[in-house]
């Protein structure tokens, strides 16, 4: 199928936008507090991290969708497959410890974003943040895709904002090029190079993809082949993720050229937000804060869906929706009340929910690339060989990445 024809076929586009739910998580709180980091504190330097981030994310992504378009979630795979019911049960304790230490900095970015533009304190904004839920439950209380409608909104924003702030700090396009193919890495970068890679293949949008896509073949398949519903699902997640990539490497470029060389030290979030205004006006710091709140309520909502998703799949618990989404909302708001009365620094929050995902990340990834491999599982679906020795090697790099930062943490 070409690209003319794929895009001028309206049953792609009622198939399109699952992609954009899961690419939120490739661009959340936690990946604007690392690229902030790093354009802050060097330059252009990390942004081949990004671009080799995005491609494995990519792969990972593709995979766990098609799992969804088999007819599987990947948590119910392995449910089906391990059988002995305490495994399972621990797998699914340490899937929500997983999903609880994303949604630390998806929650957190609300708050902030909240404190920024508003000036609402840090916990009273928790309790506000958690109405996100509310508007889950009001997107999704007849089909997802006036959902998917809403994450079109949410990207747009968060897309034009960086739009706005890279034409307002005007990046040295020439060392952009250079350092998208030339990999610089030293003794000060490494943890930061770690921490977006860290920060991208995120366990939670791994559940989630197979899932979403498990339920979008119900609801959508009007009698879709499977085969082309793959194409439609290999052009969308694609093209949803190169703008989680392009996003992501907006806000290293821009952190580059607004704070690099400028005098102002700039280690979070906030102030990054603080430092634009009196480099590039209110209206940079303004537009800033609206796509970190897009950034987080987007994020967050799909952190939820991920908690649906693992405990309809992991578990016989017998819950309505609405209360199931409840309680995974209730759960994620008290790691963010306690890190806030404890007045611990964003920065740290964001430190410590990366290490907590550095160690889970096997969780799903492991599972992923071994049961997509599994003709009996798969079918004709099943991945080919060198679809799985590139993922095996993807992972490896993760892994290695990952435990390096432990190492350097321990």
């Amino acid at each position: 199928m070409s690209f003319l024809k794929l895009i001028s076929d309206k049953k792609f586009w009622s198939f399109f936008g699952t992609g954009l739910i899961v690419s939120v998580a490739y661009m959340d709180p936690g990946n604007w507090g690392t690229s902030i980091s790093s354009g802050a504190s060097f330059n252009y330097d990390l942004l081949w991290v990004i671009w080799l981030s995005s491609g494995m994310a990519m792969l990972f992504q593709y995979i766990s969708g098609k799992m969804g378009i088999v007819g599987y979630s990947l948590a119910e795979i392995i449910k089906i497959k391990w059988q002995n019911k305490f495994l399972v049960f621990g797998y699914w304790l340490l899937a929500e410890i997983a999903i609880l230490a994303t949604d630390l900095a998806e929650f957190l970015g609300i708050v902030v974003a909240l404190n920024l533009l508003f000036g609402i304190p840090m916990l009273l904004g928790a309790f506000i943040a958690i109405a996100d839920v509310l508007l889950l439950l009001f997107l999704t209380r007849k089909t997802f895709r006036t959902l998917e409608y809403a994450f079109i909104l949410f990207v747009s924003i968060i897309g034009i904002g960086y739009v706005y702030e890279l034409l307002i700090t005007k990046p040295d396009f020439g060392l952009i090029a250079i350092h998208s193919i030339k990999p610089i890495l030293s003794a000060e970068t490494i943890l930061l190079a770690v921490g977006i890679i860290g920060a991208t293949v995120m366990p939670h949008a791994l559940f989630v993809h197979s899932w979403l896509m498990k339920n979008k073949m119900k609801e959508k398949g009007f009698g879709l082949d499977k085969r082309i519903a793959l194409r439609y699902h290999l052009f969308d997640n694609v093209f949803s993720l190169i703008i989680a990539g392009l996003i992501n490497a907006a806000i290293l470029i821009m952190a580059a050229a607004a704070f690099y060389n400028s005098g102002f030290e700039v280690a979070t979030i906030d102030q990054a937000y603080r430092t634009l205004t009196p480099l590039f006006g209110s209206l940079a710091a303004t537009i800033f804060a609206i796509a970190l709140l897009s950034a987080g309520v987007s994020s967050s909502i799909t952190g939820t869906l991920a908690g649906q998703s693992i405990m309809e799949s992991l578990t016989d618990f017998k819950l309505s929706i609405t209360v199931r989404r409840i309680i995974t909302r209730a759960i994620n708001l008290i790691p963010v009340l306690i890190a806030i009365l404890l007045n611990i620094e964003p920065l740290q929050i964001l430190v410590y929910s990366q290490v907590a995902l550095s160690l889970l990340i096997p969780l799903p990834l492991i599972p992923l690339i071994y049961y997509s491999a599994d003709k009996r599982l798969m079918g004709v679906f099943v991945n080919k060989k060198v679809t799985t020795v590139l993922a095996t090697i993807f992972a490896l790099i993760i892994l290695a990445f990952n435990g390096y930062l432990l190492y350097q943490l321990v």
